[in-house]
This record gives structure tokens, C-alpha cells and sequence, in this order.
């Protein structure tokens, strides 16, 4: 089987998909992914082919709060997924859109004659009775709503972000017209990959696999082995790939750490984290997975993959949310008493007591961590090369 794997994205997007590209090739299929350029050189390194999709988003000029900027990160999307993906996808066998940018990928699969999967990694991004949508970046929320009036009108933002561009790029291509946005991208029947502890699904609407892991296993640099053999184990802050941040948050999560009685370990990140120097360890990027078992905390901006890293890896967090599926995070995690929620901008006194509550359900989150899969890539790779 050739498998073809798309999203327009950042790290939370991407990594997932690489881990069941990972999977599919172990298993003796081939697959390639389609993915920003930012990510290119990272796949590659793993192993997996890849293709440019679209411009970089480190540094994207687009700006999500206004109309006029919503509609040109969709046409440049739209017509970035366009330009490369039909022709990328002849030959393949199935062609994956994973995300909620992932608005081209079915009519690529169209124009290639090959069968379609669209996967979500979180379930407040899939329409249910059962929660509210997961809040778009730059549109205005209207918590007040029941669901239903909230899914309707996440429905009309589908049209109104993605509609034309979409529309008229099918019409070029001499594609048929299509229906509501959301439901042509999402298909069928949708497929999610997440935990099914940390993220639930009770009912069959959706293909569950399980959250998809990439077990990268890199070692840690030894500078921070030798600052987590020389102390308590810290605290690790980082924000991902979220690109932004108040420019005393890294000083604040520093002061926190030490009020309860931690070290910190700093993330720069895409926010560019990086306090004045102290008892304190600033890092580029590591693997969640070797380092969070040798922390005693994560204080994160709440993605799917680092809520459910710290999760595997026993220890509580604390999640700063603040767009899309980042809320439904924080609050998963809070109700499972693993950590706390931090929404707003925080401060030194309002992370420490964040960081109090979460190592209450220091237990919890050990005792958690037992029931954490690590096989969803494999089952998803699985599914995929079955026909039909």
C-alpha cells in the first residue's frame, strides 16, 4: 500500500502524522507526507519521505483576529494544498487530511481517484450533542449557547473561512460543487486519533485509534542530564509551537518553579522563551517522552501531543489554553485530576498556585499513566492498509 499524508500546520499537527508514517513504513508499506517546510528536514531525519506543503509557519504573517487575514491564510492554503497534492498523489492508494487546515486534501484525492480518510486528534473538533466546539482562533466565542447552536454556528465559520476559495479552486479543477464545507473536509465518517482515556469517544459516528505516538526516543543533551542529576527534579515549561508570549512569562514560570520549591527547565520555543540566567535551564527542543519522566511537573499551552505525553509520563500538569482544542485539554485534565487549568495571562503568584493544585494529583497522574496507550499509530496504520 502508498499511502499519502497531508496537513498544513504546526508541530501538533505534523508530529502525529509522522508517527504513523513511521508506522506504515515499519510495516513494510510505503507512505510519504505532505507537510510545511518548517518540518521537512525533521521527517526526513526520521526517515520518512516528505514533500514542501505551503509556505512556512514559523513566522506566518497571518493574521487570524480579522476578516481580511482569515480569508488569505485560506486562499493561500487552499491553494497551496491544491498545487501540490493532486499530482503528489498519483499512485497512492489513500490519501490522509489530518487537521482542521486540512481543506484540500479530499478534492486532491478526487483528481488522484483514490480513497479519502480525514483524522482529527481531539474530539471537541468533531460535532457532538455531547460538547461544545472547539473555539476557532481570531472569531468570537458565544459560550452562552447550548451545543447545538454552538456546532451550527461553527458550521457557518466553515463556510464563511473556506467556502470560496475551496469552491473555486473545485471549479477550476472540474470538480462538482459540494455541500457545507465542514461536512465534504470531514467525510463520512471521521476518523480520531486520541487516547481514548484522555479523550473519549462513547459513541461509533467516528474510527478510534487511539492517539498516534512517535517513539523518537532522542537522547537528552548532557548539559540537561547533568541539571536534572544535580537537584529535585524540576519544573518544565514550554509553550510549543504557540508563537507568542508575555515577555516576563518565562521570568514568571522561573519564580513559580521556586515557590514550590522547584527548578525550572525553560523551552524557548516558537515564543522565544528565555530568562535571565539562574538556577534555571533554558533548552531548544527535546523529546517529551524521554525528558518528562524526570520532571516533577509540565506547564504547557495545552496540545493534544504534550497533554498526552505529560500524561504517559506520570506526572500532573498544568495547561495555559488559549485557542482551538487547548480548552478541551485543560479541561480533560482537570476533571481527571491529573492538573490544573490556567486560562489568562499568568503571573508568578497565579502559576504557583496553578502548580500547587497540579502536584496535589501527583498519585492520580502516576496511577493514570498505566492507562495511557502507545499503540495507536500502529492500530491506525493497521486500519489503513485494510480495503475499503
Amino acid at each position: 500500500m502508498r499511502a499519502l499524508l497531508a496537513t498544513t500546520g504546526t508541530r501538533g499537527e505534523v508530529q502525529p502524522l509522522l508517527a504513523l508514517a513511521r508506522a506504515l513504513l515499519d510495516h513494510g508499506h510505503r507512505a510519504q507526507v505532505a507537510v510545511p517546510p518548517d518540518f521537512r528536514g525533521h521527517a526526513e531525519r526520521l526517515g520518512v519521505p516528505a514533500l514542501a506543503l505551503g509556505p512556512p509557519m514559523r513566522g506566518s504573517d497571518w493574521d487570524l483576529t480579522t476578516d481580511a487575514g482569515r480569508r488569505r491564510a485560506a486562499e493561500d492554503t487552499v491553494a497551496a494544498q491544491f498545487a501540490v497534492l493532486p499530482a503528489a498523489a498519483a499512485g497512492a492508494d489513500v490519501l490522509v487530511g489530518a487537521g482542521s487546515l486540512a481543506i484540500g486534501v479530499r478534492s486532491a484525492a478526487e483528481l488522484a481517484g483514490t480513497r479519502y480518510v480525514h483524522v482529527h486528534y481531539c474530539p471537541a473538533t468533531l460535532p457532538s450533542p455531547r460538547h461544545p466546539p472547539a473555539p476557532w482562533p481570531g472569531w468570537p466565542q458565544h459560550p452562552a449557547g447550548g451545543n447545538a447552536q454552538l456546532w451550527a454556528a461553527d458550521e457557518r465559520r466553515w463556510d464563511t473561512t473556506w467556502g470560496e476559495p475551496l469552491r473555486t479552486h473545485r471549479a477550476a479543477a472540474g470538480l462538482p460543487p459540494i455541500g457545507g464545507v465542514r461536512a465534504h473536509v470531514f467525510g463520512d465518517r471521521p476518523w480520531l486519533a486520541a487516547d481514548p482515556v484522555l479523550g473519549p469517544w462513547p459513541g461509533d459516528e467516528v474510527h478510534r485509534t487511539g492517539a498516534w505516538l512517535l517513539p523518537e526516543h532522542r537522547p537528552l543533551p548532557p548539559e540537561v542530564v547533568d541539571f536534572l542529576d544535580n537537584g529535585d527534579p524540576p519544573v518544565h515549561f514550554g509553550l510549543g509551537s504557540r508563537p507568542a508570549a508575555a515577555d516576563d512569562l518565562a521570568q514568571a514560570a522561573v519564580e513559580a518553579a521556586r515557590r514550590v520549591g522547584r527548578r525550572a527547565i525553560i523551552s524557548r520555543g516558537w515564543a522565544g522563551l528565555d530568562p535571565p540566567a539562574g538556577d534555571h535551564l533554558v533548552v531548544d527542543d527535546l523529546d517529551h517522552q524521554v525528558l518528562f519522566p524526570h520532571v516533577a511537573a509540565a506547564v504547557h499551552h495545552g496540545g493534544a501531543g504534550t497533554s498526552t505525553a505529560a500524561a504517559r509520563a506520570g506526572i500532573p500538569q498544568v495547561l495555559l489554553p488559549e485557542v482551538y482544542d487547548q480548552h478541551y485539554w485543560a479541561r480533560r485534565v482537570t476533571e481527571l485530576g491529573i492538573g490544573a487549568a490556567h486560562p489568562g495571562t499568568p503571573t508568578a503568584d497565579s502559576l504557583a498556585a496553578a502548580l500547587r493544585t497540579a502536584l496535589t494529583g501527583a498519585e492520580r497522574a502516576r496511577h493514570l499513566a498505566s492507562r495511557i496507550r502507545t499503540d495507536g499509530a500502529r492500530i491506525a496504520a493497521r486500519d489503513l492498509a485494510r480495503p475499503g
